[in-house]
């Protein structure tokens, strides 16, 4: 006897493994495209060699790794980096050499600047109370700005000179310039303050004293 219902059971159970193996041979779209992203992603950068020095990247002979079109518009066309290759692999000692030479000039540059800047006494004016309390500060930007003044043409980093807390206290202070992680000169802060006048009282004299009218009674 014909049995539709099992006909029809028999049919879906065939298009169901057909369509499990079609899918797994076949990725659907979104699945090629997250896989091509990721081998994309995973391409986006390349190792290359620093031939100068990058504060915020590296040193001469460093090999590191950056956004390849950072390494292809830029470090690669201005000589600043060389492609990692066998050929620049044996350059990394002369690289090495460069660094070590740069690095020692810039060590006696900045010792050099330390010995002038311990000769320097920078003064400063508070104005203060009778108690000798501050009303103003000076502050590491106040020091920075004065000392750059005095060295002229030298320009020294921002955050050179170290100060825990402004100074608000008058007399003579001692603060660290850091010139190079290497170098730190001492510089001498002479912080002072207009003396209060205060208003002392003044003996009387007689001449001074005002006089009395004594007035005498008559009979």
């Amino acid at each position: 006897m014909f049995c539709l219902s099992a006909l029809l059971a028999d049919l879906a159970g065939a298009l169901s493994s057909d369509f499990s193996r079609d899918f797994a041979l076949t990725p659907p779209p979104w699945a090629i495209a997250s896989s091509s992203r990721q081998v994309t992603g995973f391409m986006a950068h390349s190792e290359v060699i620093l031939t100068t020095n990058i504060p915020s990247l590296g040193a001469e002979a460093d090999i590191v790794k950056v956004r390849r079109g950072y390494a292809r518009n830029f470090l690669l066309p201005q000589g600043k980096a060389l492609e990692v290759t066998k050929s620049s692999l044996r350059q990394i000692n002369h690289l090495k050499a460069k660094r070590a030479e740069r690095e020692a000039l810039e060590v006696t540059a900045a010792e050099e600047l330390a010995t002038r800047i311990t000769k320097f006494n920078l003064k400063f004016t508070l104005e203060t109370g009778e108690t000798g309390k501050a009303f103003g500060s000076i502050t590491a930007k106040d020091i920075h700005d004065r000392l750059t003044k005095e060295l002229g043409d030298i320009e020294i980093p921002k955050h050179a000179v170290e100060l825990d807390k402004a100074i608000k206290e008058s007399g003579e202070h001692e603060v660290s310039v850091r010139l190079h992680p290497d170098v730190t000169a001492k510089l001498r802060v002479l912080i002072s303050s207009p003396k209060a006048v205060i208003a002392t009282p003044t003996e009387e004299t007689d001449e001074d004293a005002p006089r009395k009218t004594v007035r005498r009674k008559t009979a």
